[in-house]
């Protein structure tokens, strides 16, 4: 089973690149992120035609996440549990029905934070802490489950084109970094890296200052897998080429292959 995530910055505007990448890649399952559309409003004909089942947990305007699977999916929840106030979609849940066996999906877009130290600084941690306290929870069912997403943190100095300019950034911070790692050490496997210890490989380019061309990356989008799930674990790429073609997207997919 191919299970990506793609930040894709807006569906309205990127269908194209979408429709593209998901007749190319073929993904059996893709978690996406900044749909910026209300589910009312998102359009799902052209991803349904192509055999996907769709759910979406949309805001107008901005963040968004939303689960295309051609797989069969359960039980879905909408909104990441520990605060009954919080009403920015930035989470959602779906049990994925695979020819072997099934598998918990949580699709992210985890609070950008910054300007930092501020209040929006505080929601990121918190979200974090809410996260953390959710894979607790589902460690505790030992069912396979995975966590994918635009995090919003630089794990590592080699996840970062040079890290002066983001020493100050709530992506760079100290506290963004431990929080990521605090996950980890639940024993959570990060794929990429479990696959690649290379530097420069980056999933965002921003679109100012030549970024692109310049290869000046950072690499924010990332799957955390529970030990049952990274048993299962067979490959995890980026498809860095996509940030190339025309109406791109700010991030490209990264994926995962899971014997499942």
């Amino acid at each position: 089973m191919k299970i990506a995530s793609f930040n894709i910055n807006g569906i309205k505007a990127r269908m194209p690149a979408l429709l593209d990448w998901l007749q190319t890649a073929k993904p059996d399952v893709a978690l996406l992120q900044e749909i910026k559309s209300m589910d009312e409003t998102f359009p799902r004909e052209p991803i349904e035609d192509l055999g996907y089942q769709l759910e979406t947990h949309g805001q107008k305007g901005f963040n968004g996440v939303a689960i295309l699977s051609k797989y069969p999916l359960e039980d879905i929840t909408r909104g990441l549990p520990g605060d009954d106030t919080d009403e920015q979609a930035r989470y959602i849940e779906a049990t994925v029905i695979g020819d072997k066996d099934a598998v918990r999906v949580c699709g992210l877009y985890l609070p950008n934070g910054n300007p930092a130290p501020g209040p929006k600084y505080d929601y990121k941690l918190a979200w974090m802490d809410r996260l953390y306290v959710r894979a607790q929870e589902l460690l505790a069912t030992e069912q396979h489950f995975l966590m994918a997403g635009d995090y919003n943190v630089i794990p590592q100095p080699e996840d970062c084109w040079d890290t002066e300019p983001w020493l100050e950034d709530a992506l760079y911070l100290p506290q963004s970094r431990a929080a990521f790692r605090k996950l980890i050490n639940l024993g959570l496997t990060e794929a990429f890296r479990a696959r690649n210890q290379a530097a420069m490989n980056y999933t965002f380019w921003d679109y100012q200052a030549g970024a692109w061309n310049k290869n000046n990356g950072i690499r924010i989008d990332h799957f955390l897998l529970s030990p049952t799930c990274a048993d299962l674990l067979t490959d995890c790429q980026i498809d860095r080429d996509t940030r190339a073609k025309e109406k791109p997207s700010d991030h490209v997919p990264i994926w995962i292959e899971l014997d499942i």
